[in-house]
């Protein structure tokens, strides 16, 4: 075992070398069972390895956020748009159509709110309901360096262990408190140890400095969370840097449904992803969808 007073930075990251994708389009995937990696071909496009996920899974600890206030009016205009929709189960029941055939990553985990510690979490779904519900992946916090950071960790093992029996991948969501850190370090720390545990994909933030070693440094793939309300190009540019920089793609969620124009936000964003479009030109297509719009 590593001894904790030698533990020294990683150096060589292989920024110049791609990752040996063993014959299979996905990062990290190639020795799955068939049903996982079905589910992880239809979260990421085989045709690009690039995911735009549409999160709005807020409530389960903010309650009725800005633009959220009705999830059938806000949400669902936008869910032909998205590759895949993250959003708890009560939501999901009570509000998509069953109709909807976007592959669905639920929120499982829960039992905090923004009035107590947000690290303080449950599996709040069992993997029947999951089953029954026909979900593509399982996502729950973890919540490194935080006063609960082992219940997390628990909890992500958990949903590994049972999804994996049933061929569900699992999403590990890096989750940041208030006072902690939000830096290259840190991320590189918390996600290389979702996916060491077993996550076959991570949730993080994108960092200006050093962002390319968090991706190198995950055997798994990225996507970056949307994170505050940004002005839309910058939304557009952020999104084009994770890419670049080896993110597999975004879960965004207020920096498209609380857009002026949240429709032509997120055909936007997949342009982005999708089509390595840069900002610039991403954000004019904005305009312009905006504006025919109206």
């Amino acid at each position: 075992m590593a001894d904790l007073d030698d533990i020294r930075e990683g150096k060589d990251f292989g920024l110049d070398r791609p990752a040996d994708l063993q014959g299979f389009f996905l990062k990290g995937a190639a020795n799955h069972d068939w049903g996982l990696k079905n589910r992880l071909s239809r979260i990421f496009n085989p045709k690009t390895g690039r995911t735009v996920m549409l999160a709005f899974d807020h409530g389960y600890f903010q309650g009725p956020a800005t633009g959220l206030e009705r999830i059938d009016l806000s949400i669902l205009p936008l869910c032909d748009y998205a590759d895949v929709l993250m959003c708890t189960r009560g939501v999901l029941r009570a509000t998509v159509p069953p109709s909807n055939t976007k592959p669905v990553a639920l929120r499982c985990s829960g039992g905090n709110s923004i009035l107590s510690e947000l690290s303080n979490e449950t599996i709040a779904v069992d993997i029947e309901d999951a089953i029954r519900l026909g979900v593509c992946a399982m996502a729950a916090q973890v919540y490194i360096g935080a006063e609960f950071e082992h219940k997390s960790i628990t909890n992500v093992v958990k949903l590994i262990d049972t999804g994996t029996r049933y061929g569900i991948p699992t999403l590990a969501v890096t989750g940041v408190g208030k006072d902690m850190a939000r830096d290259a370090k840190y991320f590189g720390l918390a996600t290389r140890i979702a996916a060491e545990l077993g996550a076959h994909y991570v949730k993080t933030y994108f960092v200006e400095e050093g962002f390319e070693k968090v991706a190198a440094g995950c055997p798994v793939p990225l996507v970056i969370a949307g994170g505050k309300k940004l002005p839309e190009r910058d939304a557009l540019e952020m999104a084009y840097k994770a890419i670049d920089q080896g993110a597999a793609g975004v879960d965004m969620g207020r920096n498209i449904f609380q857009s002026d124009a949240p429709v032509a936000m997120i055909q936007a964003v997949a342009k982005v992803v999708h089509d390595l479009e840069k900002p610039d030109q991403a954000y004019q297509y904005y305009l312009d969808l905006k504006a025919a719009q109206g």
